[in-house]
């Protein structure tokens, strides 16, 4: 059976259900992560998307290309190199 887990905004979910219904499921992953269990144990994330800017923002925010780049500009800009954005004049 179904049940939130406490503090976490997660809802856990048996596999079986899932299985049984995975079209509200998906509807209700798009608000909170829910849990999949199988035998009462964690066994993976159902994330739901509300729009495809969600979408193509997960996608950024775990390709790991793009957060090695990220990382790299935030090492220059703490060693001094680069523009700030304040400091470009809009053309």
């Amino acid at each position: 059976m179904a049940r939130t887990v406490r503090g976490s905004g997660m809802k856990e979910v048996p596999l079986s259900e899932i299985k049984d219904d995975l079209s509200r499921f998906l509807r209700e992953a798009e608000t909170q992560e829910i849990v999949i269990t199988r035998h009462g144990k964690p066994a993976g994330v159902l994330i739901g998307f509300e729009s495809e800017e969600d979408w193509f923002e997960y996608r950024l925010e775990h390709d790991p290309r793009f957060l090695r780049r990220i990382e790299q500009a935030r090492n220059s800009l703490r060693a001094g190199r680069g523009v700030r954005l304040e400091d470009i004049e809009s053309e």
